[in-house]
């Protein structure tokens, strides 16, 4: 008798924390269960509308631009490589890293008949909750602004 009655009380504390996390307000079991299917929904949902911010975000643009960030053990590496020649975006890209705060330890730039920017830029506890995602983003939106800026001339 007494492993139903541990596996009745591990099942209503896993209800209660079910309700907690999606922030039920019921009681009831079945309320709870519909209430945190309703959360997951509205998570899914959120991640699809972010990932479609992020995927805009990169194809806005009318230059074909590749950028991408790799995890260091201290920094990042960053690479932006676009066929066409870019002048000014190197200002623009080396802006946004010192918003984040990232300083920059190496860098290769080619700037003649195309742009090739491969940087490592290190984070010297400026900031601390900041990644690659964080990075890329930063560089993704110097890229937009830079391209913005240019489209009006």
């Amino acid at each position: 008798m007494g492993s139903k009655d541990e596996r009745r009380a591990a099942l209503y504390q896993k209800i209660k924390e079910l309700g907690s996390v999606s922030q039920s307000q019921s009681v009831h079991k079945t309320s709870i269960v519909v209430d945190a299917a309703k959360y997951i929904q509205e998570l899914k949902e959120k991640v699809e509308k972010l990932h479609e911010d992020i995927t805009s975000s990169s194809e806005d643009f009318s230059l074909p631009v590749r950028a991408t960030v790799e995890t260091l053990n201290k920094g990042f590496r960053i690479n932006v490589f676009s066929e066409e020649d870019c002048p000014g975006l190197l200002v623009s890209i080396l802006e946004a890293f010192e918003e984040l705060g990232l300083d920059v330890r190496d860098a290769n730039v080619s700037c003649s008949n195309n742009f090739h920017l491969q940087a490592i830029g290190e984070n010297e506890g400026h900031v601390e909750d900041i990644d690659a995602q964080v990075v890329k983003r930063a560089v993704l939106k110097a890229i937009k602004n830079w391209s913005d800026n240019n489209n009006e001339d």
